[in-house]
């Protein structure tokens, strides 16, 4: 299969994009539990505004039900793809410091998205997750659900992380509501590229199903989490204008970045034609 040929080169063709291989970092910003620092940017939401996932949200999937038989088959089904390209693919998927994420939509834009080159869509998302942030912990912290590899042997695709993986809770899958963030303001910026691109914001949430560390029906609500934050932040007259910076500055790229990499192009491909679910 030629998907299979391209792994051995997509590690050494991540890297020459600028994004550091393959394997995510541990420390993926999302995941950390931290304090605001005076270095981050003050979130879009004014106290009390931001949406509230506890209430709009349905709760997870009770055991023995039809969806969570539905997500036991998908854990079940996507541990066989470890060592695969698209594991490798759920690898870097993993990894949410800006460069990399950024640099994931490449393919979906049709040019390299190059971070060091785009600081007005770099401070856009920085505040987008500084404001999401907090509304996701919010419902994780509420239902408390395991993810799909507690209590198991069965492999992730950042053992590095697992453990502290395993003391935060699942749902809503946050790296799923990052994404999707991500795509539907890349979608508007870019609205020639927009059926890619939220072609792309899919699979990189199908990606954390793939990685083992979220059942399907946590990317799910991810997508529902990241659609309404977007949605809400659209009232801030803030993020109008960092929209608005953005999408110049986008405009302005486009017409001097390399294009993306074919191999990793198609490896992206491969994975949003033979989705996980």
């Amino acid at each position: 299969m030629f998907l299979k040929k391209l792994f051995c080169l997509s590690v050494a063709s991540v890297t020459s994009l600028g994004v550091g291989g393959m394997v995510a970092h541990a420390e993926s910003p999302i995941v950390q539990k931290t304090a605001p620092t005076k270095q981050q940017p003050a979130p879009y939401y004014a106290p009390g505004t931001a949406p509230d996932p506890t209430v709009y949200l349905p709760p997870p999937p009770e055991a023995g039900s039809v969806r969570q038989q539905s997500d036991d088959k998908a854990f079940a089904s996507t541990r066989s793809l470890k060592g695969s390209a698209r594991w490798a693919l759920a690898q870097t998927d993993a990894d949410l410091h800006l460069p990399v994420l950024l640099n994931s939509f490449s393919c979906s834009a049709g040019f390299v998205i190059d971070a060091a080159k785009a600081p007005h869509l770099v401070s856009l998302v920085q505040k987008i997750l500084q404001s999401e942030t907090g509304d996701m912990w919010k419902g994780k912290d509420h239902w408390h659900r395991l993810r799909p590899f507690v209590g198991t042997a069965h492999p992730i695709c950042t053992e590095e992380g697992r453990q502290k993986i395993a003391e935060t809770g699942a749902y809503p899958s946050g790296h799923t509501m990052l994404g999707w963030s991500t795509a539907l303001i890349l979608a508007e910026l870019l609205p020639d590229r927009s059926t890619a691109i939220l072609q792309r914001g899919r699979v990189f949430g199908e990606s954390r199903i793939v990685c083992g560390v979220h059942w399907e029906s946590d990317v799910q609500e991810g997508y529902v989490m990241g659609a309404g934050e977007i949605a809400a932040m659209h009232g801030n007259a803030e993020f109008r204008a960092d929209m608005d910076a953005a999408r110049a500055e986008l405009a302005a790229l486009r017409t001097t970045a390399p294009k993306p990499n074919s191999q990793i192009c198609t490896i992206e491909q491969d994975a949003a034609t033979h989705s996980p679910l």
